[in-house]
């Protein structure tokens, strides 16, 4: 019986190996496109909760909470709020691998208090020391829209103390156009901190930044329910998905504000 040769046996090594790297590129898209299809559906979710919450509380959207006016820093922890937690890059912040959020409040009993819901499952970012202590992960990826529910205090008067010159919706009946106006949107790990996703639109500066875990691009959910996934333009609005690499706030160049002014546009409508 005839035996492989050293030629032959070389030729079917590197064809094994082409097709093992052929299949780990295919493994791999199909592993980012599952991602992507799971987050959609997790910020899908989390937007019919908050409509089913506004049908059962008087048309009334959750309560969204920021900080005030005078210190921009992170929201109170108020179980009344959508979500009460506050991450960060420190491993003794129980905050950020606690899920007891989910039991308290009454937002999340209409999304059947699922934790899962509000992590991006590629969302893995985490700091060295986090790392250390066997963390798969933090337990939230999404915020939401600063200009969107009560913020208390903030928007007393029917403006954001932070936007005032723009319209603050309370209500689902006050979004003339739901189709434009953005509820819930996957966050840079970097700037998430509260779920209060805020920036001030007439200045070219991102004090909060989405995230762009999904081929550069961010899932966001529109008042009317919808979906969909963005791609950002230019490589400030994507820094990489970990600790300290988003240098926030970003001032934003005046010939680079379309990925800026797009969201912008879909965050609130003047007064």
């Amino acid at each position: 019986m005839k035996g492989f040769t050293l030629v032959e046996l070389l030729v079917s090594i590197a064809i094994i190996a082409v097709l093992a790297g052929l299949l780990a590129t295919a493994v791999a898209k199909a592993k980012t496109k599952a991602y992507a299809i799971s987050c959609i559906s997790n910020v899908r979710q989390l937007t019919l909760g908050a409509l089913l919450y506004a049908t059962d509380q008087d048309d009334r959207l959750p309560y969204n909470l920021g900080s005030s006016a005078t210190k921009r820093g992170t929201a109170p922890r108020a179980d009344y709020n959508w979500v009460n937690n506050i991450l960060n890059w420190d491993v003794l912040n129980s905050d950020n691998t606690n899920v007891a959020f989910v039991t308290k409040g009454r937002f999340s009993q209409y999304i059947s208090r699922a934790a899962p819901i509000y992590r991006c499952p590629a969302d893995r970012a985490l700091s060295e020391d986090q790392k250390q202590a066997g963390w798969n992960g933090r337990v939230r990826s999404y915020s939401m829209n600063a200009m969107v529910g009560d913020a208390g205090e903030n928007s007393r008067w029917g403006t954001n103390i932070f936007n005032p010159e723009y319209k603050q919706f309370k209500r689902t009946t006050e979004i003339a156009q739901p189709t434009r106006i953005f509820i819930f949107v996957d966050e840079h790990p970097d700037s998430i901190n509260d779920g209060y996703f805020l920036n001030r639109v007439d200045e070219l500066e991102w004090l909060d930044l989405p995230a762009s875990y999904h081929n550069n691009a961010a899932t966001l959910s529109f008042a009317d329910g919808h979906v969909e996934m963005h791609r950002w333009i230019y490589p400030a609005t994507r820094p990489p998905p970990k600790p300290y690499a988003a240098g926030l706030p970003i001032t934003i160049d005046a010939d680079q504000r379309a990925d800026y002014d797009w969201l912008v546009y879909r965050t609130t409508v003047w007064y």
